[in-house]
């Protein structure tokens, strides 16, 4: 098979993805849209969370030309993107006992904020573990995960539960486990993975449809915009004036 088609069937498969996504998790990305809304409306903050290449979806929606400029990333240390060394560190503490509550308890996160959380697999006790503890705080929660890890995976919490399973809302990025959309015959692992495509795609239509739902409130979005057009430093100092008791990664 030539490369060309593998690149074409890569796309079609994305695409796939991302009109079943779009379909099929509407009602849900509508009611996550509007609970970021309502959090931004009652004086709450906004946290996204992701380990590994999850985190990539994360920060995609964080400090964001045309996104909201209340949501701040929760870092773990250790387990944002693959910088870490060795890479496997990052993949070995998502499975550590513990390690959410401390990061949540030393965090600004309070009662009333909502909490993104990214987790392909959802299996892990990190992504369980933080979801669990946001909520006994009194934090919203919304996750992104793909429910189909749920009947082919063990979890590998304590409780025996899933990301999905301690969520206000779950969004199903609809990812076939193992995240591989192609195959060939010539080579001995599936490849192409799609997960981040899909995943930054969902959340930020869970973004614009947060924007559009404040503005239907009559409350200005508080929307950053690129640094790279004229005003856009004096439209973000703007917003990051007005609500700097919200916004941490300026500090």
């Amino acid at each position: 098979m030539s490369d060309s088609k593998l690149a074409g069937q890569f796309f079609d498969a994305a695409i796939g993805l991302l009109q079943q996504v779009r379909d099929e998790d509407a009602g849900e990305i509508q009611a996550a849209g509007a609970l970021i809304a309502d959090t931004v409306a009652t004086g709450g903050r906004l946290f996204a969370f992701g380990a590994g290449h999850s985190s990539l979806a994360a920060q995609d929606i964080v400090y964001r030309a045309g996104g909201l400029a209340l949501m701040n990333l929760l870092v773990v240390p250790g387990v944002v993107g693959v910088d870490v060394m060795p890479a496997t560190l990052g993949s070995a503490l998502e499975r550590v006992d513990g390690l959410a509550s401390v990061v949540l308890d030393s965090s600004p996160a309070r009662s009333g904020d909502l909490l993104v959380i990214i987790s392909l697999s959802g299996r892990n006790a990190l992504p369980v573990e933080m979801a669990m503890s946001a909520r006994a705080l009194g934090l919203k929660v919304i996750g992104v995960t793909s429910v189909a890890y749920t009947t082919e995976t063990e979890s590998r919490h304590v409780s025996g539960t899933y990301l999905k399973d301690h969520c206000d809302i779950v969004l199903d990025s609809r990812i076939p486990v193992g995240d591989a959309e192609l195959t060939q015959d010539t080579v001995q692992a599936p490849f192409g993975p799609a997960s981040t495509v899909v995943t930054t795609a969902l959340l930020q239509a869970v973004m614009a449809t947060a924007a559009g739902a404040l503005a239907d409130r009559g409350i200005e979005p508080p929307l950053l915009r690129s640094g790279n057009v004229d005003g856009g430093h004096e439209w973000n100092n703007r917003v990051m004036t007005e609500y700097g008791d919200r916004i941490f990664y300026q500090h």
